[in-house]
């Protein structure tokens, strides 16, 4: 008799004590396990032990802030983060999208947009790199960039360029597809999944840091060039 599937388990790290008990009664009722942390020195310390498949990573928190607390797991981890911010916090927002969040939320939200968003993410977290998009196998290139989906590495200008996942998803999809406008529609759609919630701002920011890493000048990008009011081209032809 083959074992039971363990559920997944959500790690929420969350100093508002309405929201724990919400969020352990409405994700245990939608077939999640979840663990949960108070600060961001005790989510740190709980990592290792809990093994989490996802985690709900408050901006605002005691002790280490979630941007550090994000910061410190993706030097070792690509487990799914999202993060979540009050009202107004767009700058903490876009700072926990460029030290490796694949998504974030905004409070207050509803438990099904919540579930939702982790649900997809869970789904974009078990493809492979080749599963991400259908245009192919093996190592794609344009000029001087390089990448190899099967070993997760990223070549610029001959320098092995770390990328977090998703990231590396985007640039995949973009390179595969240079020279074609990708609406910002499809790559949301590519990367982060048919049902995701959030709006552009995260494809904007993840191209920010793109640019930041294979342009020469960021501020002045010709590979990765934004197509006014469609989305994105990665030139055929780099510089």
């Amino acid at each position: 008799m083959s074992q039971p599937t363990e559920l997944p388990m959500v790690f929420v790290v969350e100093d508002e004590e309405s929201f724990i008990e919400a969020l352990d009664i409405g994700l245990k009722r939608e077939g999640f396990r979840v663990s949960v942390a108070k600060d961001g020195a005790e989510a740190l310390s709980m990592f290792d032990k809990i093994n989490p498949d996802i985690i709900l990573l408050d901006v605002m928190l005691p002790k280490v802030s979630g941007t550090d607390v994000c910061r410190e797991i993706r030097k070792k981890s690509q487990v799914p983060i999202i993060m979540v911010s009050a009202k107004g916090s767009e700058i903490d927002t876009i700072i926990g999208l460029e030290v490796g969040a694949d998504d974030y939320i905004v409070k207050p939200y509803r438990l099904r947009e919540l579930v939702a968003r982790i649900r997809a993410a869970l789904r974009r977290s078990s493809l492979t790199p080749t599963e991400i998009d259908e245009v192919g196998f093996g190592t794609v290139s344009i000029g001087d960039v390089a990448i190899d989906p099967e070993q997760h590495v990223v070549t610029v200008r001959g320098v092995v360029t770390k990328l977090p996942l998703k990231e590396f998803e985007l640039l995949y999809v973009l390179v595969a597809n240079a020279g074609r406008v990708m609406t910002r529609e499809t790559l949301i759609d590519r990367v982060w999944g048919a049902d995701y919630y959030g709006d552009t701002k995260t494809l904007d920011v993840h191209i920010k840091r793109l640019r930041s890493k294979i342009e020469s000048e960021p501020a002045n990008p010709t590979r990765l060039v934004t197509i006014r009011g469609l989305g994105y081209k990665y030139e055929k032809m780099s510089a």
